[in-house]
């Protein structure tokens, strides 16, 4: 099982090293200050972002004066985090590191963070731990996760018909259902909240969300180059009829919501 979780988190990291996840991250950029506000996060406290991508909870938490580390395992997407911090003269520390395995003393932190990054893991059970690990005794743990039943867990369902996920992988919005964060920090929490929000997204046409995510998110993108032809194209209708099915327009654009789960655990 072990050789097998490696496998799959070297295959993760090819995935979202892949496309041009940049583009995908300005679809979530609200979700770092739903995060930081959901968590209650105060000034001077330190704080770590775990798969930070191209930065958003790092920057947020910076601009409320803490003290700030941020962690990912793509270089590419950790230059874009640096580019970005420095554009707003926020001094914020960005790592190469591997959210499974963080590098970090116990208790290091006052707030370990993540925002639609750490669900992405391999070893779900190893991941928490050591989010929970890292946390202070009485700090805070807190992750905004996309739901299985909101948009967005609906169209990673549509992707794993077209690619199923290898053996030993588990859906990444478990992340976002009170059980399963019941199971992966209820044993070394003192107290866990749970908080559903949803932002509104807006493309041109339910048409072009499919071919915007299909060029530029790794999960669609590599599931497309899988595909022949006719695959390909019935994997395109099939994202086109999702987003159309939870379109608010009435005007030719798309206008929906994207469900995710912030949850928030205080160490035990």
């Amino acid at each position: 099982m072990k050789a097998e979780l490696e496998a799959l988190k070297e295959r993760q990291q090819k995935t979202w090293a892949s496309g041009d996840y940049a583009r995908i991250a300005w679809l979530t950029i609200p979700l770092a200050d739903a995060l930081c506000d959901g968590v209650d996060l105060r000034a001077g406290s330190t704080v770590l972002d775990v798969a930070t991508g191209t930065g958003h909870v790092a920057l947020a938490a910076a601009r409320r004066f803490c003290d700030v580390t941020g962690i990912d395992y793509v270089p590419a997407l950790l230059e874009r985090a640096r580019r970005r911090a420095e554009s707003e003269d926020l001094e914020i520390e960005f790592r190469e590191a591997d959210a499974e395995n963080l590098p970090f003393a116990d208790a290091s932190f006052d707030y370990v963070l993540s925002a639609i990054g750490v669900m992405f893991t391999a070893d779900h059970p190893r991941a928490a731990g050591e989010l929970l690990r890292v946390c202070r005794p009485g700090g805070h743990v807190a992750t905004a996760s996309w739901t299985p039943t909101g948009f967005i867990g609906e169209m990673l369902k549509v992707v794993s018909r077209y690619a199923p996920p290898p053996p030993g992988a588990l859906p990444p919005t478990r992340w976002g259902t009170e059980g399963t964060m019941r199971e992966l920090l209820g044993g070394g929490a003192a107290e866990l909240s749970f908080t559903n929000a949803s932002v509104t997204q807006r493309f041109l046409s339910p048409e072009h969300f499919a071919d915007f995510f299909i060029e530029h998110y790794g999960p669609t993108l590599k599931a497309a180059e899988r595909l022949n032809d006719e695959e390909r194209r019935a994997f395109r209708d099939d994202l086109v009829s999702l987003a159309g099915k939870s379109n608010r327009a009435v005007d030719g654009t798309l206008v929906h919501d994207w469900e995710f789960q912030i949850t928030v655990a205080t160490r035990a």
